[in-house]
């Protein structure tokens, strides 16, 4: 099986949609399975401890998940044209598996949601590749053939799938979205199975 990991920080749920929805597009690809992490808050108060175990929802993601994966898929809200904190903090925790090399040459992409029709996604999806290239990973987006990247009137871009939360249809990931998503999804579980071949 290919075992591709979609790590992900949601504060409103929409980020998190946009992550089961992806989780859907990896399993529809053969011999793949999704595997869905998260990361805890960053508290502003130094003496808050969060438990190690979130109690409802996906499990946080540890860093032996995370080398174990065959392809990597990462999701953030936007906060000021830039990743939440609490994905940053996490990232900045994978010195030594970036040091071992545990990433290099597995595929990657990336996700975002924003409360705003022009609230950063695409510098949001961008500082989230920079410290994907630094692990040697090798990017991808969403190509021009998924016909809702031309169609979509919410979300959707090249650079990776995106959620309008506050669109015209409501606070709801629309159908274009979902199937972006789903492609995006789809085709970094491909990718890790061609790359997992012997050459």
């Amino acid at each position: 099986m290919t075992s591709i990991l979609v790590l992900y920080y949601s504060r409103h749920g929409r980020t998190r949609d946009m992550a089961n929805e992806i989780a859907t597009g990896i399993e529809s690809a053969q011999h793949s399975e999704a595997v869905l992490c998260t990361v805890p808050p960053v508290s502003t108060t130094c003496e808050k401890v969060d438990d190690d175990i979130p109690a409802t929802g996906d499990p946080y993601c540890d860093i032996a998940t995370l080398e174990q994966c065959d392809g990597l898929i990462l999701g953030s809200p936007t906060r000021f044209g830039n990743m939440a904190a609490p994905l940053k903090y996490f990232i900045d925790s994978t010195s030594q598996t970036w040091l071992n090399g545990a990433l290099t040459g597995k595929p990657a992409a990336v996700f975002t949601s924003t409360g705003s029709l022009h609230g950063g996604q695409e510098s949001t999806l961008l500082s989230m590749m920079l410290p994907l290239l630094h692990h040697g990973m090798l990017l991808s987006g969403i190509p021009y053939t998924e016909p809702d990247i031309s169609h979509t009137a919410t979300g959707g871009s090249p650079y990776g799938a995106t959620h309008w939360a506050n669109n015209p249809q409501g606070d709801v990931v629309t159908d274009e979205e979902k199937r972006l998503c789903r492609a995006l999804g789809r085709r970094v579980a491909q990718l890790a199975t061609k790359l997992k071949q012997p050459s």
